[in-house]
């Protein structure tokens, strides 16, 4: 799971003003931008636009992953409240970090929107290609089945993509709870990024990935899911 570290990109930011001698007046009329933006970044209350940030690396010659960094959050939140602010922040910087790899390699990366809407899940994710190299996104799984009050010690997700009979394991996520949870609260900690991925979209049916979901209950029992993900508008070479 990664987040963006927004503290590093707003140093950096201040770093390259003051090498080029600017006040934030200077530095936000070069940009398009009022100077209170300039102060919020430069104090870690805001972000750059996406392509705000593509400007500055090309008007000073830098690669993009030097106003960039990733740290990795994998410890469970106590306080509910925080979870969601967490949950709802780690959505929109996976979006970017899409959006970020699609510039880092080549600027011809195609976006399609990945879901799912069958009798027990809804789910949301994306699709970032070219022709060489693929990253997925899914950000939201949800239960809308039928109520269910069991109590699960521990969930297992793998992503896969069906070829005729086979199936090739892109990705898995395993979460425990101690003392147990419900379905939907496992759900909330359940997320996937795939960058660099060396199947081509093009590879892909309509059907061709899968998402499959394996709830243990404190009995051992063993509840399975097998839920398979549309993409929308499908895949054109880019």
């Amino acid at each position: 799971m990664s987040l963006m570290d927004q503290g590093n990109i707003g140093n950096k930011i201040k770093e390259i003003r003051r090498k080029q001698n600017l006040t934030q007046r200077e530095f936000a009329q070069k940009f398009g931008v009022t100077y209170q933006a300039v102060s919020k970044w430069e104090n870690n209350k805001n972000i750059p636009d996406i392509m705000i940030l593509r400007k500055i690396c090309d008007t000073y010659q830098l690669d993009i992953n030097e106003l960039l960094s990733v740290n990795v959050q994998k410890e469970e939140k106590k306080n509910k409240d925080m979870k969601k602010i967490i949950s709802l922040v780690f959505i929109f910087f996976g979006l970017v970090l899409i959006v970020i790899f699609s510039f880092h390699r080549e600027n011809n990366f195609e976006l399609r929107e990945l879901s799912a809407n069958c009798k027990n899940f809804t789910i949301t994710g994306s699709i970032a290609y070219n022709k060489n190299k693929t990253a997925i996104h899914i950000s939201n799984i949800n239960y809308c089945g039928k109520k269910d009050t069991n109590i699960y010690k521990n969930m297992k997700c793998t992503l896969y993509e069906k070829n005729q009979n086979s199936k090739i394991k892109i990705d898995d996520y395993v979460y425990e709870k101690i003392g147990g949870a419900t379905i939907e609260e496992l759900l909330k900690n359940i997320k996937f990024n795939v960058h660099d991925y060396v199947k081509t979209c093009k590879s892909y049916t309509e059907n061709s990935l899968e998402l499959e979901i394996n709830a243990i209950n404190q009995k051992n029992q063993t509840i399975t899911y097998k839920i398979p993900l549309k993409l929308e508008d499908g895949c054109v070479e880019p």
